[in-house]
């Protein structure tokens, strides 16, 4: 029997019911084809990763060996190892990460704690996510013409300065996201209380951000640990031992650049070695901050 209208002409009730079932059944099958093409993708992205990490333990361990870590690099066929090159990429990346943390946690504590009002924190944010944004082969031009040639040779203190120009951008996002999100009573309950700004600011919202903004300087030294470009006109690399400031220095991305291509089987082996160093390392950097931070709490 075919539904009918009620006095004030909306459909009778079996009609809505036929109605509600509809729009449940095309609920249920959009949802269930957004979830499969999540999962697809979710999928897609696990394989890439686990293809990846299995290319790197195939190709690497097999030439994973004490000389590595006790050698410096040397011409084909003389058995080198990557001492020097893994020294100079901890050198300039501790360099990196010393210069750039602190500058990027005070202009992301003055995004989200000063600039209220402020005509020039639109203009700093800017210039911070193009920064974020710029090709290292940029940053490492910049720091070429400015440190570099001037100076009239190549230096890691130059590649450390171009490492710490891509960590500042990092650092001032996560830093201001992370301090944004702390419920406005906190502040209001500290300055209640007598405290200045700058003690409300150091001792309550750092700590309640630490974990985000410990995570963004992580995620930074992940992204110079594997930086190969601003490195080549700053640092340059060295095949031989040396730690001086001043000198061309060797690191594990240079000489991955090096060694890949080349026509030698033992430097393309030590390629496939040091690139298993730097994800190995990125990793344990990443499982030693989170188990302190899980201690600490």
């Amino acid at each position: 029997m075919s539904a009918t209208l009620s006095a004030d002409g909306v459909p009778s009730a079996p009609r809505n019911e036929a109605v509600a079932r509809a729009l449940g059944r095309r609920r249920s099958r959009t949802n269930l084809v957004v979830k499969a093409l999540c999962l697809l993708a979710t999928a897609i992205g696990l394989l890439l990763l686990a293809s990846i990490l299995a290319t790197l333990l195939w190709r690497g361990l097999g030439g994973l060996s004490i000389t590595v870590f006790t050698t410096s690099t040397k011409p084909p066929g003389s058995n080198g190892g990557l001492l020097n090159a893994i020294v100079g990429t901890l050198i300039q990346t501790a360099i990196g990460t010393a210069v750039g943390t602190p500058i990027g946690l005070m202009v992301g504590t003055y995004l989200a704690e000063y600039s209220v009002g402020s005509r020039i924190s639109g203009a700093v944010r800017f210039v911070s996510d193009v920064l974020l944004s710029a090709p290292s082969i940029l940053i490492g031009l910049f720091l070429y013409e400015i440190l570099v040639q001037p100076v009239g040779g190549f230096s890691a203190i130059a590649g450390g300065l171009a490492l710490a120009v891509i960590v500042i951008p990092i650092v001032v996002r996560t830093t201001e996201d992370m301090l944004r999100l702390i419920p406005a009573t906190l502040r209001e309950a500290a300055i209640g209380l007598g405290a200045p700004k700058w003690k409300m600011i150091t001792l309550i919202c750092y700590r309640a951000a630490m974990d985000g903004i410990v995570t963004g300087v992580l995620l930074a030294v992940a992204r110079v640990a594997g930086e190969t470009a601003p490195l080549l006109f700053t640092s340059f690399g060295n095949l031989n031992w040396s730690v001086s400031l001043t000198q061309p220095m060797a690191s594990l991305p240079v000489t991955i650049y090096q060694y890949a291509g080349s026509a030698f089987e033992d430097w393309v082996q030590l390629a496939w070695v040091a690139a298993l160093l730097i994800t190995v390392g990125v990793l344990a950097i990443n499982i030693t901050a989170r188990s302190l931070l899980r201690g600490r709490k």
